[in-house]
């Protein structure tokens, strides 16, 4: 007898690019992966612009689409909505998300200023929604594994914790102005690539206290959309920033994000130095560790390559056979089984709370090269407190 297929649980989209399409893969694929106690369907998708919305939603097999969001949220027969639009956006839909009584998975960064935030995490938390934001990174096999084994004690006490971030997207000084250059709506730099990176920050190495940062633009105007002779618009965003970082428990770090890097596509790495061992990874080999102990036989002296591709290794099991591999899309797909495995009771991981810790640590590396001082975290929190 065939098992009876789980109900569906019913996903808006708001947002149809990059971001939209890959949550639709992951929504697709979840069930493959593992038993499920619902079936993801996206329903409905929203954008600005009906022409690309509607060409969206074919090619993800999107039944409806509307240029209205607060329509799509309003919606009786929505469950889940999902924000992939501009990260100025976030905090809004996310609260009206909220008050309109549904579950909310919003990409990172969860806002472009902590005040903003902590209102969104205010609203998941007086409406008692599930919450998540989309910090997708934590989900590849070979990071989840690094932050097992730094749990696990493979590396010791934290020491030292690095990460870097190069990307080209904005290299070429004649690349249109667009949201992404307007820091009201894109954010910085350092909130859109860095929020990644303080996220697997907090969660192997633990609380920031303060930071040290400098930030650079290179390219300070960009052309008008239109081509010459339409003028230029002012650009609000870094290009590059770096900041060190000191831990809550002693340890020490740095961080480096940029996308004036040439010929680096989407590069960054984690390292981590403890009392007893060292981990790092690096994204262009996503399903590899190297990882060295001081226990290790002298004699063979360096790191080992650990392929993240066992199945007693974190989601590898549910993929391919051993030495397959798996890629960007898996991060999707692993993160929407993982929310909806214990729908509708268990609480969702990363939640909004930790999105506001990493937009405090974001807002004060922001404060700290404005400024050219040490900022602690606390400034930034204790100027608006989340609720």
């Amino acid at each position: 007898m065939t098992p009876p297929q789980a109900p569906d649980l019913r996903v808006g989209i708001v947002g149809y690019g990059v971001m939209g399409r890959a949550h639709c893969y992951g929504y697709r694929v979840a069930p493959m992966l593992r038993a499920l106690p619902v079936t993801p369907v996206v329903s409905v998708m929203s954008g600005r612009s009906g022409p690309a919305v509607a060409a969206a939603a074919a090619a993800y097999g999107v039944p409806e689409h509307t240029t209205d969001w607060h329509a799509l949220v309003a919606r009786d027969d929505i469950d889940v909505v999902d924000i992939c639009t501009p990260p100025g956006t976030h905090a809004e839909i996310a609260q009206a998300a909220a008050a309109a009584g549904k579950a909310v998975l919003c990409e990172k960064p969860l806002a472009v200023s902590y005040p903003q935030a902590a209102a969104a995490l205010a609203a998941v938390e007086a409406a008692g929604v599930r919450h998540a934001v989309g910090f997708n990174y934590r989900r590849l096999p070979a990071v989840a594994l690094m932050r097992r084994m730094v749990a696990g004690g493979a590396v010791g006490e934290v020491r030292l914790w690095r990460a870097s971030w190069l990307s080209d997207e904005f290299t070429d000084p004649q690349t249109p102005y667009d949201w992404r250059f307007d820091r009201s709506m894109g954010g910085t730099t350092i909130a859109d690539l860095g929020s990644h990176l303080i996220d697997l920050a907090l969660w192997m190495a633990g609380e920031i206290g303060s930071v040290c940062a400098q930030s650079q633009t290179f390219t300070r105007a960009r052309p008008l959309p239109g081509g010459p002779g339409g003028g230029a618009q002012p650009v609000t965003v870094d290009d590059a920033s770096s900041a060190l970082l000191r831990f809550s428990s002693g340890a020490l770090g740095t961080m480096e994000v940029a996308r004036a890097a040439v010929r680096r596509p989407c590069d960054f790495t984690v390292e981590v130095n403890g009392s007893r061992g060292t981990l790092v990874f690096d994204y262009a080999r996503l399903n590899e560790l190297r990882y060295g102990s001081a226990g290790d036989d002298p004699g063979l002296y360096g790191m080992r390559r650990i392929r993240a591709e066992h199945p007693s290794h974190p989601y590898a099991a549910s993929w391919w056979p051993l030495g397959q591999g798996v890629g960007y899309g898996s991060s999707f797909g692993n993160q929407a089984a993982d929310l909806l495995a214990g729908w509708p009771d268990a609480p969702w991981d990363p939640g909004f709370g930790q999105g506001a810790a990493v937009q405090a640590v974001c807002d004060a590396m922001e404060a700290s090269a404005a400024s050219g001082r040490w900022v602690a975290v606390s400034e930034v929190t204790a100027a608006q407190p989340p609720g």
